[in-house]
């Protein structure tokens, strides 16, 4: 059963939101050194729990998104919008960790389907 393994939260200043995350749960941010300004999060080494990442806000109302790792992003694609829901950005390559594509529920919520890319484990 797929399950989420990764959620994301927009800030208006990212600084500002990784100083209070850090000081209130005491996760741990790496800068990614990638295209675009992105910090991994690490929530901690326990079995429970997922790890995250930070992204400058792209538009006023953008909320946090889960990810859910899926077997196929393609089969997952045609999955959500057989039941209702929408693609909010086509499937795209993210690099020595596999294929992501956002998706809307038919409540509006934003969500992403990650496939893994086997040859990166």
């Amino acid at each position: 059963m797929p399950r989420p393994v990764h959620f994301e939260i927009p800030a208006d200043q990212p600084e500002r939101a990784v100083a209070f995350y850090q000081k209130v749960f005491g996760w741990e941010f790496h800068k990614w050194d990638g295209p675009m300004p992105y910090w991994l999060v690490s929530t901690g080494a326990e079995a429970r729990g997922i790890d995250g990442g930070l992204h400058p806000r792209a538009h006023p109302g953008q909320g946090t998104v889960n990810t859910i790792d899926v077997p196929s992003c393609d089969a997952y694609v045609a999955k959500v919008t057989a039941a209702g829901g929408a693609v909010a950005m086509p499937k795209m390559a993210i690099p020595g960790v596999g294929w992501l594509a956002y998706c809307t529920d038919p409540e509006g919520n934003t969500f992403g389907i990650m496939q893994a890319d086997t040859a990166a484990r």
